[in-house]
């Protein structure tokens, strides 16, 4: 569909459907993450932020309260699944009011290139999980250079 005054709308769209189509055939091939599962209803999902590099997708995931040895992270091929839980405190007293977040937390990610698996690091720091998946190297962006004529 063309806008007024938009002369490259259809160019734009075909760019929208080129762009849109790996994606939706990843998810196609991961269907357990686009509707949860059962087991994972009450999870919640964390708050995260996906940064593409030339190099690596950085994945920031904020897990307030949750400890380190609670964590559970997985790269299988191109999917990055973080689990994690928040242990609950033992209390002698009676909860008058809670509003907290409780229990466990999920997040699944497919990222739309080939990734280096063996590569992948993780740090957890003040309740920011950080992981680096590095791109495989056939998916990096690759410079050209220019050869004179002759």
């Amino acid at each position: 569909m063309r806008h007024p005054g938009d002369p490259g709308g259809d160019s734009a769209e075909r760019e929208f459907e080129r762009l849109r189509r790996p994606f939706a055939a990843e998810l196609e091939r991961w269907p357990d993450f686009v509707t949860p599962s059962a087991d994972r209803l009450h999870d919640v999902v964390p708050l995260a932020d996906l940064e593409e590099t030339d190099a690596a997708y950085v994945v920031d995931v904020e897990l307030p309260g949750v400890r380190r040895e609670d964590i559970d992270l997985e790269v299988q091929r191109a999917r990055l699944v973080v689990t994690a839980a928040r242990r609950l405190r033992r209390r002698t007293g009676l909860l008058l009011h809670g509003s907290r977040t409780r229990g466990g937390f999920a997040l699944a990610v497919v990222l739309p290139v080939p990734v280096d698996t063996d590569g992948v690091t993780a740090t957890f720091d003040d309740g920011v999980l950080s992981v680096v998946v590095p791109k495989a190297e056939r998916a990096r962006p690759r410079r050209i250079p220019l050869r004179p004529p002759g």
